[in-house]
């Protein structure tokens, strides 16, 4: 999931490709521990609530820190970085994927079927739809990247089942296990970055009043940024738990998504659907806040310094002929 792009289609590739890889690398550097935390709490199947509070501490310690509960605060932060090379290719091919390709797909939606939404929403509400509709549309297409944020998984939940063995050694063991859970994934992509375009777009139109996005400033990107991504992660919640809970377990423990839903109602209860939400909110929600703004400012940054380089090279020829 990514922020909206800045509104202007006249944004170079090359200012998207940049700006959008370069949110992604910050964003691996400053949250990867945040991330796995995450995604330990959502596929954990331990009880806390109505323990003692010294139990459930107990409990979440070890859901945490796994092998490194024990241990001391150095070794457990250590133990909250397993995956960061598969971590790495797919946070920064995720984010140049979404960030540089919903710009095409709302440019494409804009020439061809600008009239469609606004006769289906109103002027007033026409683009955001349009924002949050392309959005969606590369939510979905995110699955081409699903096996690298399954090996994530599996080594931020499951790293004791892959012990002693390199990338090209899992990938082979796991085959086409890796897309597992590809349903699920299209399923929570889909409203998922609806609710993220679309809240940020609806922020930075019917709030700030911009009708060029590029020109927000810092702080009305901040706020976008902050709507987009409590809509996104609130609305995805359940269908992350199940994508989570699928891609986590080993070719041997596979489980399908419906099986998983039926097990979650009957031994967990509905709440088990948003386990970590919270947390994740808290948590993991500045990781998103954070790299969407980088991505919404740097993007039109980058684009006008292109075109003021472009501007002086074409001004400094004319001048030399």
């Amino acid at each position: 999931m990514s922020p909206p792009p800045s509104g202007n289609s006249k944004d170079s590739a090359t200012a998207r490709l940049i700006g959008s890889g370069s949110a992604g690398i910050l964003e691996l550097l400053g949250f990867h521990p945040v991330d796995t935390v995450a995604k330990r709490l959502m596929n954990s199947q331990k009880k806390v609530t109505g323990l003692p509070f010294s139990e459930s501490m107990a409990v979440m310690n070890q859901v945490i820190f796994k092998d490194a509960a024990t241990k001391g605060t150095f070794s457990k932060y250590i133990s909250l970085f397993p995956g960061l090379g598969f971590a790495a290719g797919y946070k920064v091919m995720q984010r140049m994927y979404k960030f540089g390709g919903q710009p095409y797909v709302n440019d494409f939606l804009n020439k061809n079927y600008k009239s469609t939404f606004q006769s289906l929403f109103g002027d007033r509400h026409s683009k955001t739809m349009m924002h949050a509709t392309a959005g969606s549309f590369v939510g979905i297409g995110e699955i081409v990247l699903l096996p690298l944020d399954a090996l994530k998984i599996k080594m931020q939940t499951n790293a004791q089942a892959y012990a002693g063995l390199n990338a090209f050694q899992i990938v082979r063991k796991e085959g086409w296990g890796l897309y597992r859970g590809a349903t699920w994934t299209a399923a929570r992509n889909a409203p998922g970055s609806f609710a993220l375009f679309g809240g940020a777009a609806l922020t930075k139109e019917h709030i700030f009043k911009l009708e060029d996005y590029g020109k927000a400033t810092f702080l009305q990107n901040f706020a976008a940024s902050i709507a987009g991504a409590v809509a996104s992660i609130t609305i995805s919640a359940p269908l992350d738990v199940i994508k989570t809970r699928i891609q986590a377990r080993s070719r041997e423990q596979a489980e399908g998504g419906w099986t998983i839903v039926k097990n979650m109602l009957a031994k967990e209860g509905l709440g088990s659907f948003f386990k970590g939400l919270t947390p994740k909110i808290l948590v993991v929600g500045p990781k998103l806040v954070f790299s969407f703004t980088v991505a919404q400012q740097l993007i039109p940054m980058i684009s006008r310094m292109i075109d003021e380089d472009a501007a002086a090279v074409k001004a400094a020829i004319s001048k030399s002929t």
